[in-house]
């Protein structure tokens, strides 16, 4: 254990923590662009800076390891000045369409403007003019909004490890792009959409039939309905229409999602999506209750028992099922109908 003093407070921590995760034990609240808990400190937006008593220079939170003795502070005007500057920096290149950006209410870069009165860069410098990538069917890239935190490179090549996207160009000309400068249909990329959950301004964003604003919607946490393996994420809800999903950062995904639990959602919506059991009456199907579909199952398999044995019937489940709801199936398959025809749709 290290003691340290943050902001005229005493208090102990681990000696492996950094001076953010010492400030957060104390429920200091640091702004941050770059940094991600599931990787290593950064220090690439510069915008957690604190002050260290004897240190030549501001220093970045995220990256510092805590020491003992150390003395911090995290809001000194010397800080409060720096934070200001970077974030007059960052703007100063920025689109200031804060009014029409759907990323509005969701985005850190305003949030912090906001908190630190932040409202123009003032440098009257070049500005950056990039296209806009929208080759890839599910998310677009705005370059021209992107302030080079790095957060979606570093989930794209140390996380997801497709290796999509990285800097290209250096200096003034630095933009995430995809190598040989080509558009995202012609990438590695594999849709996952791990760096656009990742980006904390409008430069990565969803593409979406349904405007909305971030504080319209509620979110759910539920469990993606694709696979068995049960990763959590957060549906965003509109009135009652789902219009998006965030990864969340808890077993098994630890904030991660594939192209179907990211961007899959739509089919909840779908006309043609089965609402209830259906039964053929009369060579036609026709909707029907639980209880009533229940007995119907029950009723036919005893009587194809009685007449054929039980290996003229089968079992065909999903992997969309959670592995216990597939167990469950091929139990009541092997023990109870008596019958070892049991398959599952992945296999195909």
């Amino acid at each position: 254990m290290v003691n340290l003093t943050i902001n005229g407070q005493a208090v102990q921590v681990e000696n492996s923590f950094t001076i953010l995760q010492a400030a957060e034990q104390m429920g200091i609240s640091l702004p941050t662009f770059c940094h991600d808990k599931r990787l290593t400190g950064h220090g690439a937006c510069r915008i957690c800076v604190v002050e260290v008593k004897g240190a030549r220079s501001l220093m970045t939170a995220c990256t510092v390891p805590v020491s003992e003795g150390m003395m911090v502070e995290t809001h000194s005007p010397s800080v409060i000045e720096a934070r200001k500057e970077i974030l007059r920096l960052m703007i100063e290149n920025h689109p200031l369409d804060c009014l029409t950006c759907a990323k509005a209410g969701a985005c850190k870069l305003q949030d912090y403007c906001f908190e630190y009165d932040v409202k123009e860069g003032g440098y009257q410098g070049a500005k950056k003019n990039y296209p806009i990538d929208d080759s890839n069917p599910f998310f677009y890239l705005d370059r021209n909004k992107c302030i080079l935190c790095g957060r979606c490179v570093r989930v794209d090549n140390e996380l997801q490890c497709t290796g999509a996207i990285n800097y290209n160009q250096r200096g003034f000309n630095t933009h995430i792009g995809i190598p040989y400068e080509r558009d995202f249909e012609a990438s590695t990329c594999v849709s996952c959409g791990n760096c656009v959950s990742a980006c904390p301004v409008g430069a990565l964003m969803p593409k979406s039939d349904v405007k909305f604003r971030q504080w319209e919607v509620r979110t759910v946490k539920t469990t993606c309905a694709y696979c068995g393996v049960g990763c959590q994420l957060e549906l965003k809800v509109k009135g009652n229409k789902v219009v998006g999903a965030e990864p969340v950062e808890t077993e098994p995904n630890d904030g991660l999602l594939c192209v179907k639990g990211k961007f899959g959602y739509r089919f909840l919506d779908h006309p043609d999506r089965l609402k209830t059991p259906l039964i053929r009456k009369d060579g036609k199907l026709a909707e029907a209750s639980w209880e009533e579909a229940y007995r119907t199952i029950a009723g036919k398999m005893l009587e194809i028992k009685e007449q054929h044995g039980p290996d003229a019937m089968g079992t065909f489940t999903s992997a969309r099922c959670t592995n216990e709801e597939n167990y469950l199936m091929q139990k009541l398959f092997r023990a109870v109908a008596g019958t070892n025809n049991v398959d599952h749709c992945a296999r195909l």
